[in-house]
């Protein structure tokens, strides 16, 4: 029961991402929010990675330090600077609805580079979160597909789905412990990032107070209490059943941007619905009595 609850939190605070990301990204660029946001997440990363984990930092980087910069370029800096941009030009449900085809599209590339095995189901369940998707950025018009203009944040979700699934993939390879693996990509992409801000300078002093909550919001319940929850949560329950947990992120998304008095189209309804049943055929475990499709050597 506890680990349900560990599970639902960690799904919620993440929801609030996109809705405070809205918010902030009005006051501050998506590099001062990446950068921001991260930074003061070391503050709890490194000593809960520390203190749980034990590891031995110069000999992580020393050995695996190619590939946590990559993961630190991919999922820490690429997939936020993505998204909070992404923001600025789409909604937080639009947002939330593209991310949600992430596991699908994480169980195609599994199957392409890791070998992983894969169903007919797992096929048809990525092609229907596909067209779910595509409902949504056409507004539910299909016929628009080659004849539209996107939203361009919608198309930024999407190139930001592909840079979490190579960060995924990489972390899968990597023999070091994820609260670890976190801390260190983390400390890496801040590294990475610093350099960047002179060229975008900003007064701290000028954030409001929705601004500041905004930021304490993101650094402290998506970047800190989410992972937590989500890695006591795994190591009790396993990935598989914890994975289904991830469609509450676009529930609890539309559920909070209802409160706030904004409308969700139908359009958004149903090419989520789409999505979110694809995604569970898609993800779906082959059985061993399933026919499963060879993956090809690349």
């Amino acid at each position: 029961m506890r680990e349900k609850i560990f599970l639902i939190l960690a799904n919620l605070f993440w929801a609030g991402n996109y809705v405070f990301g809205k918010y902030v990204v009005t006051e501050m660029s998506p590099l001062w929010i990446t950068f921001t946001r991260w930074f003061l997440a070391l503050c709890f990363l490194i000593p809960i990675s520390y203190f749980i984990e034990r590891p031995n930092y110069r000999e992580v980087f020393k050995q695996s330090w190619l590939p946590l910069s990559c993961m630190g370029l991919l999922g820490v800096i690429g997939y936020n600077l993505l998204l909070y941009e992404a923001l600025e030009y789409t909604s937080p449900v639009n947002a939330s609805l593209v991310n949600a085809l992430n596991p699908a599209i994480m169980v195609v590339f599994s199957f392409l580079i890791l070998k992983e095995r894969m169903t007919l189901v797992n096929v048809a369940g990525f092609a229907l979160s596909l067209i779910g998707v595509l409902f949504i950025l056409t507004k539910g018009h299909l016929e628009w597909l080659f004849q539209t203009t996107y939203n361009r944040g919608d198309l930024m979700m999407i190139v930001a789905n592909f840079c979490w699934v190579f960060y995924s993939i990489i972390g899968k390879r990597l023999a070091v412990p994820p609260i670890t693996t976190t801390a260190c990509s983390v400390l890496l992409s801040v590294i990475f990032l610093f350099p960047f801000l002179f060229l975008q300078p900003f007064d701290m002093t000028q954030l409001s107070g929705r601004g500041i909550t905004g930021i304490i919001y993101m650094w402290l319940f998506p970047s800190v209490c989410s992972f937590v929850f989500w890695n006591m949560a795994v190591k009790k329950v396993g990935p598989g059943h914890a994975g289904v947990y991830l469609n509450l992120i676009t529930v609890f998304t539309a559920i909070i941007t209802l409160m706030l008095g904004e409308r969700i189209l139908t359009s958004q309804i149903i090419g989520g619905a789409l999505v979110l049943i694809g995604v569970y055929f898609a993800t779906k475990i082959p059985k061993t009595n399933v026919k499963v499709i060879k993956s090809v050597q690349l």
